[in-house]
């Protein structure tokens, strides 16, 4: 895909982008041989390739899923200034 200078200066209003005129063809240039590159990638065969979350292939090293601090939830509900239900209430911000 080929952009223009005039597509260009479409592209940076509609992005609230204050571009000079005397550069919009080298940013259409620029753009479009970006567009040109993912039009590459996507035409890329990928029928066989399982998606993957990460280019290495390692284990994520986790931590015991132990508790570390005592439940205090009945002493901060005691020093808060509203609480119904065990939640707290807060006041409204949204009308």
């Amino acid at each position: 895909m080929s952009l223009g200078p005039a597509e260009v200066a479409k592209i940076a209003l509609l992005a609230r982008l204050a571009i000079r005129e005397q550069d919009a063809p080298a940013y259409a240039r620029d753009l479009s041989a970006i567009l040109e590159l993912v039009a590459r990638m996507n035409a890329a065969d990928t029928a066989g390739v399982a998606p993957m979350a990460h280019p290495l292939d390692m284990a994520q090293r986790l931590r015991a899923d132990e508790v570390s601090e005592p439940d205090q939830r009945e002493r901060f509900q005691t020093i808060a200034p509203r609480v119904e239900a065990g939640l707290y209430l807060v006041p409204k911000v949204i009308e």
